[in-house]
């Protein structure tokens, strides 16, 4: 991985982050979190592309498409998980 590679791989995660948050809304602890799940997601796809050698809507080194869905799928269940609230009976 080059290191332009990683750098675009870290804006275009930021980006599908910032624009969750910004259609779910949120304070700064949100904001923080999809940041944190979208570039989680998008290396978890950005490596098993890699390790599985698949292609699917590739950049250079990327693997764009398995990457933001991922990263996708990271930011849905994210924000289903964090709507739970525990009750103490």
């Amino acid at each position: 991985m080059t290191l332009p590679a990683l750098i675009f791989g870290l804006l275009i995660s930021t980006l599908y982050g910032a624009l969750f948050h910004l259609w779910r809304g949120g304070g700064l602890g949100r904001l923080i979190l999809y940041l944190l799940l979208s570039w989680a997601g998008f290396w978890c796809g950005q490596y098993l592309a890699n390790f599985m050698n698949w292609t699917f809507v590739s950049l250079g080194p990327l693997h764009l498409g398995l990457a933001s869905i991922f990263s996708f799928f990271f930011l849905i269940v994210g924000y289903w998980l964090s709507k739970f609230e525990s009750t103490r009976k």
